[in-house]
């Protein structure tokens, strides 16, 4: 599980998108789910990407579901293939709607199935609006937003961004 974390306007989505498009280009196939753009939207940001979704065939899943969640991704990906790559936009949203399982039990049932399937799992999310990204500095684990109780030590690696710069970090332990 990789956890990718900016404020908005830093590149998150086009990040992700590109690694779906690198993903691709390794013979592996590829989901977008999301519960924050259209498909219109998505298509966009693959364009500026440099590469038309509808050249990606059927080898990219582009689902805009309102009822995206751990389930529904294992459910729709019940026959994923080894080291294909999922996106999730954004984390924050999976327990948005308090008839879903706590974000907690959603990860973690995630990282269960990335384990079995063998699939790598991206995470966008934001990060706490109190984080000054004027400061130069990168955000951290600390900034992630989180209105809801969350154990980020569940992602083997997190990257965050600010203004062209990036920190990754690899879990330790």
């Amino acid at each position: 599980l990789l956890l990718l974390a900016a404020r908005p306007g830093q590149g998150k989505t086009l990040l992700a998108i590109g690694l779906v498009i690198e993903s691709l280009k390794r013979g592996n196939r590829a989901a977008f789910f999301t519960l924050d753009f259209t498909k219109a939207d998505v298509a966009r940001c693959f364009e500026t990407a440099g590469r038309s979704i509808d050249a990606c065939g059927d080898r990219v899943l582009v689902d805009t579901s309102d009822r995206i969640s751990a389930d529904y991704v294992i459910q729709r990906l019940a026959s994923a293939s080894p080291g294909m790559l999922i996106v999730v936009d954004y984390l924050q949203l999976l327990d948005q709607e308090r008839n879903k399982p706590p974000l907690a039990d959603q990860v973690a049932e995630l990282r269960r199935f990335a384990k079995e399937r063998q699939v790598i799992i991206v995470f966008l999310s934001q990060i706490d609006r109190s984080f000054d990204s004027a400061g130069g500095r990168v955000p951290g684990r600390g900034d992630v937003r989180l209105p809801n109780p969350l154990d980020l030590a569940l992602f083997d690696r997190t990257c965050f961004l600010n203004h062209g710069k990036m920190q990754v970090e690899e879990r330790t332990g």
